[in-house]
């Protein structure tokens, strides 16, 4: 019998299925603890239940299912990426980075590859295979938040950025962001938790309505739709002034500033021309915007911008009013870009660098 992956589990769900063994409503919250707060890898850990139930546990349910595929550790000691496989044999990666020498965060996936097609993405390039439950997505922060208290340290921050469009994932990745905050879960504050997004405009008005404080964040890259369309897809299906409607209701509903992620590709997006067109299109809008310097990927040719150009580019923003900020960029030597380890693994399993 294949076992049932208790992570995929809500807690009505487990205390619903212990009700149906007998056991006493309070069970449920007992087990649920050693899940998430004491980060149990074995039922048997689970030492304030009966032997008989953890046996059935044990029996009936397994406690995650992820297998360590890869790991790469930074140059610097700052960020690890590891490549996770699946039950299924799915590949998906999970990145955690060290900042201010305390803050510890975790970038999380919340799709096997993606549909979007970003064409500077690695995951975009490879495609979409399929969603990944909460269970799993919120696993990821968990095998982290485990080896951070090993350490005496915690895991802080949140970041649904890695491979897929967590919006694209709604439901599963809304359950997941309840059980990464919830107290008897990981207690991540709800400002600790970050969700990336290309631009789904119907789902970014439906997250304005959740009532969350979790953080939105949305893939802009381009100022004008003709540039913005060669670059990501969706923004064909959903132009820029949709986009910017979507957002300025999620401000109205939330009160909350939205962070527009830019990929600085080198002779692309990066001129002060453009970063005037941003400025202007932004000016008035509660918001950040985070410049990021390319990631370089086999599939895309772009480079990433020199620092000259980067500085020129936020000068031009802030001539318009608009503040930004230059990401640290970490894990460059370790392909800590999301899909890059993915996509290395696996050409050279096909052979494709022989």
């Amino acid at each position: 019998m294949e076992k049932t992956p208790i992570y995929d589990l809500s807690l009505p769900e487990l205390a619903a299925l212990l009700a149906t063994w007998g056991q006493p409503a309070y069970r449920a919250r007992q087990v649920w603890e050693w899940l998430y707060q004491h980060k149990v890898e074995y039922f048997d850990a689970m030492t304030t239940l009966p032997k008989d139930l953890r046996a059935r546990l044990d029996a009936e349910l397994r406690i995650g299912g992820m297998e360590l595929a890869a790991e790469l550790r930074s140059s610097d000691g700052h960020t690890v990426k590891r490549l996770l496989r699946l039950p299924d044999g799915q590949l998906i990666e999970s990145v955690l980075m060290e900042y201010d020498g305390h803050r510890r965060t975790a970038c999380i996936s919340t799709q096997a590859g993606c549909a979007m097609g970003c064409v500077f993405c690695a995951t975009g390039q490879m495609g979409f295979a399929r969603h990944l439950t909460a269970g799993e997505i919120v696993e990821q922060a968990l095998i982290f938040a485990r080896q951070l208290e090993a350490e005496g340290e915690r895991l802080s921050n949140v970041v649904l950025m890695g491979m897929g469009e967590p919006l694209h994932n709604y439901d599963a990745t809304l359950e997941a962001i309840a059980r990464l905050n919830d107290e008897a879960g990981l207690n991540i504050g709800q400002r600790h938790i970050t969700l990336s997004t290309v631009g789904l405009v119907p789902a970014i008005r439906r997250f304005a309505e959740e009532g969350l404080q979790v953080k939105l964040a949305i893939s802009l890259h381009a100022a004008t739709d003709a540039e913005r369309d060669r670059l990501l897809s969706v923004n064909k299906r959903w132009p820029l002034a949709e986009l910017l409607d979507a957002v300025r209701y999620y401000i109205d509903q939330t009160g909350r500033r939205v962070t527009f992620e830019w990929a600085l590709i080198a002779g692309e997006n990066d001129t002060v021309e453009q970063a005037t067109t941003l400025g202007r299109l932004l000016t008035g809008l509660m918001c950040h915007v985070n410049l990021i310097p390319l990631n370089p990927t086999e599939g895309y040719a772009g480079r990433p911008s020199d620092p000259a150009r980067v500085k020129a580019f936020q000068a031009a923003l802030k001539a318009h009013g608009v503040s930004s900020t230059v990401r640290v960029r970490r894990g460059i030597d370790i392909q800590a870009g999301c899909g890059q380890l993915k996509s290395d693994v696996t050409r050279k399993r096909s052979g494709g660098d022989s």
